[in-house]
């Protein structure tokens, strides 16, 4: 119980860290946010509106720091981001809540898939080394050490385009009116496959080769010997045993990965202008639209924490050595 509550204690101070650096992000960055949207729109506006858009924003100089800070703690607490300059006048939550679900339908369901598969094929390369098995690890080694967006340019040049068996960017066909009809979700899912077979080809590489060397390491304790010798059957041995031990790093690298969905594929949503969260952070880096992406920034810094949280809930599930005190 201790052990949870020093954790619990420790993701509280990170995510007051995480949220007061969020809140001097736009202070800190050289240059006048508020400017920089009236120029972009090309707009004369009086002093008063200049200044409305100060408070608007939270930028307001005439409060004082401390209580601009508490302000946007108050904001915070009622789940108000502030207003996009890019979308604007349309709330920061509304933009990222508009987002966020394609990143997690593409990269959620293709991380939690590829360490499935990866993780299961790297116990069989572990326990039965020098068979077939070990000869997909040449391979496998070289595609982990692509990136995923050079992948996915492979991709396109390969199978999309112009007679191509895949569209080549966007979530959806033109035309089509988003909703939970046939038309939509099958065009969502022929736009994310292309992407999907990319992230899935090069991060299973990794899930193999770290669960293969983890399952060599395991093998050689002095448990699975005896495990062995009590006559339990080889395949009781692999997973009960050797398996289960065997996962625990991987356990706590599927929990950054979970974290890092929110903005850990970037590059592969600007190669094919995939509608997620991190071809919006990209838009919004490029626009400086800087409510955006602290908005984007405390998303991603949450979504890190609840992960780890999650891993954690998962070791002492795994390693009972974890629930013992002292």
């Amino acid at each position: 119980m201790s052990y949870l509550l020093k954790r619990l204690g420790f993701y509280a101070f990170t995510a007051w860290a995480a949220i007061t650096i969020n809140f001097f992000i736009p202070r800190v960055i050289p240059g006048d946010p508020v400017m920089s949207l009236i120029s972009r729109a090309q707009g004369q506006l009086s002093t008063d509106a200049v200044q409305s858009l100060y408070v608007l924003f939270g930028l307001d100089s005439q409060r004082g720091l401390v209580e601009q800070y508490f302000d946007y703690w108050g904001q915070l607490l009622r789940g108000d981001l502030g207003s996009s300059f890019l979308f604007f006048p349309t709330p920061v939550s509304t933009v990222i809540g508009d987002a966020l679900p394609w990143t997690l339908a593409l990269v959620g369901v293709t991380t939690v898939v590829s360490f499935l598969l990866g993780t299961g094929l790297g116990v069989l390369a572990g326990w039965r080394r020098g068979t077939w098995v070990d000869a997909v690890l040449p391979v496998t080694t070289f595609l982990s050490s692509v990136p995923y967006f050079w992948l996915g340019l492979i991709a396109i040049t390969l199978f999309a385009g112009p007679g191509g068996l895949f569209p080549s960017s966007g979530g959806f066909d033109p035309g089509v009116v988003p909703g939970w009809d046939l038309s939509f979700v099958g065009s969502a899912v022929q736009h994310s496959l292309l992407p999907a077979a990319t992230i899935l080809l090069s991060s299973m590489s990794s899930w193999i080769l770290s669960m293969r060397n983890m399952m060599v390491t395991v093998s050689a304790e002095d448990y699975i010997t005896v495990a062995h010798a009590k006559g339990l059957s080889e395949r009781r041995v692999m997973v009960t045993y050797a398996a289960r031990n065997a996962l625990l790093p991987n356990v706590s690298a599927l929990a950054l990965s979970l974290g890092l969905i929110v903005g850990g594929t970037l590059l592969v949503e600007i190669v094919f202008s995939y509608p997620g969260l991190g071809f919006l952070l990209f838009q919004a880096v490029g626009a400086k639209d800087y409510p955006l992406m602290q908005g984007i920034f405390l998303v991603i810094t949450l979504s890190v924490l609840v992960a780890n949280m999650l891993a954690d809930a998962a070791y002492l599930l795994l390693d009972p050595r974890t629930r013992k005190e002292g």
